[in-house]
């Protein structure tokens, strides 16, 4: 199972972006019982945050993911899932889930409505149930799906074809020593699974993140996976031109408007930001995170350095030789 990462991240905000990128199959994988009638035509539709936060106040959850499941040919009524990721399972509250599935189904005027919850890991202190009432008789009763993602074996998903179980392989079961071939299987399904461009170096960054690999599971990983790591140099690179490309672009546009002079200079300011950003990616990828200076360095390069590290990047052993001799 992966460690407790250095990188800052927000855990909610990951799983939620991962949720809303892929709603089809997060349900499949989080919640495979009822999301056993989800076909390719059902219509699938995230509720509006701003709709939430009008009707419900301090009560509505930024970081939970409501979506609204409907069969256009009305052989099912629709229903209501709500998903919410918990990195911490002591954070955890049943009583403010089961408030929220309430506040839904009232807002929804539904009660059709499915509450998941996934945990990083597991924990004793996980109250699965909870009953309201006397000695005599329960007059609430609320329970809700959930996946414990460290109790999954990753060997038992490593050739799936569903996204969002091949990106969570580094958040499952299995020993440290594996995580390499795990860093792997996930990244292999995401170039196989994944045609565009932006959503693939940004799930790039999430399996990163939950894999948490040191210097030398990144360097062993390029020695035993070179096609894989090459894959992804060459996402990394292919988005580094085409963000030079984009920045030119839209400062001949602002030229037409505010002066050719002005509108280069800006679309070359865009393109070196964007530049960097993808430098930055890489060399963070390869190499572990950067230090306050080696960051420093890259914002204040000029774009020739730039390019030249980031094609030292592609054989480079070390970060040192990343910003060799010109």
């Amino acid at each position: 199972m992966h460690r407790d990462c250095v990188m800052p991240s927000s855990h909610d905000q990951n799983f939620k972006n991962l949720i809303l990128d892929y709603p089809r199959q997060a349900l499949a994988f989080f919640a495979p019982g009822e999301a056993r009638e989800i076909d390719d035509t059902v219509r699938i539709t995230p509720i509006r945050q701003e709709q939430l936060k009008d009707r419900l106040g301090d009560r509505f959850h930024e970081l939970d993911v409501p979506l609204l499941v409907e069969w256009p040919d009305g052989r099912r009524e629709a229903l209501l899932f709500i998903v919410e990721e918990e990195s911490d399972p002591g954070r955890f509250s049943i009583h403010r889930l089961g408030h929220y599935c309430l506040d839904l189904a009232e807002l929804c005027k539904t009660d059709r409505v499915v509450p998941v919850v996934i945990f990083l890991r597991g924990s004793r202190r996980i109250c699965e149930r909870l009953e309201l009432g006397s000695e005599r008789f329960s007059f609430l009763t609320f329970s809700y799906l959930f996946r414990v993602l460290d109790d999954l074996p990753a060997e038992d998903y490593r050739d799936s074809d569903n996204i969002v179980a091949r990106l969570n392989l580094p958040n499952m079961a299995y020993p440290r020593e594996r995580i390499v071939d795990v860093f792997a299987w996930a990244m292999r399904g995401l170039l196989e699974l994944e045609p565009d461009q932006e959503k693939c170096l940004k799930y790039m960054d999430f399996i990163d993140i939950y894999s948490d690999l040191d210097d030398n599971e990144r360097q062993l990983f390029a020695e035993r996976y070179p096609q894989e790591d090459q894959a992804m140099m060459t996402w990394s690179e292919r988005m580094r031109s085409e963000g030079m490309q984009k920045g030119m672009q839209k400062g001949m546009q602002l030229g037409k408007q505010e002066g050719l002079e002005e509108g280069v200079r800006l679309g070359r300011q865009e393109g070196l930001q964007a530049l960097q950003a993808v430098l930055t990616r890489q060399l963070t990828r390869r190499f572990g995170p950067l230090d306050a200076a080696t960051a420093e360095r890259l914002q204040q390069a000029a774009p020739a350095d730039l390019e030249h590290w980031a094609d030292n990047i592609l054989d480079a052993r070390t970060l040192e030789e990343v910003f060799g001799s010109q």
